[in-house]
């Protein structure tokens, strides 16, 4: 759905849209079990620079839902995870902040995103909310064994065959002074 500055110059635009899975591009990051469900409202707000200038920002308020699924960080089998995000976000034209002095960003001002020619497709804001909403590890279950760093196997559905222990050459140091003060 594109949100065209032009028609929400003439009157703000209320959506209930679902996003099949495979219509939002998640990259690697998750893939949608279910519909992801947005709703919310467009509305152009007007900023005034000065006497003359005028920039014509995008509000987006919403929400979206839906059903994920992530791997898990330590054994890699898929993960459910359902997700909901409310959002609020403002989006200003791309170039509108150019040429002025760069100092310190406010709060505020670090939540401005920008969108290129006659609009921002709600697609892509979506995307970078749900994004944003992932978790940045999620595990199977507490007591997640991983997998065997020898042999890959998943150690939280057989014990692995591997008897070689690898030793860790940082602990090397405390291992001599252990065997001096014992001979």
């Amino acid at each position: 759905m594109f949100l065209d500055i032009h028609e929400l110059e003439r009157h703000p635009l209320d959506f209930e849209e679902a996003f099949q899975p495979g219509v939002l591009d998640l990259g690697g990051e998750a893939r949608q079990r279910t519909p992801l469900q947005a709703s919310g409202h467009a509305e152009i707000v007007e900023e005034h620079h000065g006497k003359h200038e005028v920039i014509t920002d995008i509000r987006l308020r919403g929400r979206l839902s839906a059903g994920l699924e992530l791997q898990c960080a330590r054994c890699v089998e898929p993960v459910a995870q359902d997700i909901v995000r409310e959002f609020e976000l403002l989006y200003r034209p791309l170039g509108a902040d150019a040429g002025r002095d760069e100092l310190s960003v406010t709060d505020a001002e670090a939540e401005i995103g920008y969108y290129q020619g006659d609009g921002l497709l709600l697609e892509d804001v979506l995307r970078e909310q749900v994004l944003l909403a992932l978790p940045l590890k999620v595990t199977c279950r507490e007591d997640c064994r991983g997998l065997c760093v020898h042999c890959g196997k998943n150690l939280n559905e057989e014990q692995c065959s591997c008897t070689t222990a690898i030793e860790d050459p940082r602990w090397t140091t405390l291992r001599e002074i252990r065997s001096k003060l014992e001979h």
